[in-house]
């Protein structure tokens, strides 16, 4: 079995861990996203932060259509395997 991972990215802290909590209860996940902070390339500056959903999907269960329009929500979007 293959280990599919679906990686939401959302423009601030606030809005990733307001976004794990809604995600694990419209999509009724056992595990809880992990959070993780991911600073852009060649920025210094705090401010020019993104926060990364990982969404472990091992039974593949997940659309990525409706992944998508939930970090849109946000203001986010869903990152391409």
């Amino acid at each position: 079995m293959s280990e599919v991972r679906h990686v939401l990215v959302l423009p601030d802290r606030d809005a990733a861990e307001e976004a794990a909590e809604a995600l694990g209860e419209r999509f009724g996940l056992v595990e809880e996203p992990q959070l993780k902070r991911d600073a852009l390339a060649g920025e210094d500056d705090a401010e020019d932060v993104q926060w990364l959903l990982v969404v472990e999907d091992a039974e593949e269960q997940l659309d990525p259509r409706e992944l998508d329009e939930f970090a849109a929500e946000w203001d986010g979007w869903r990152e391409e395997p």
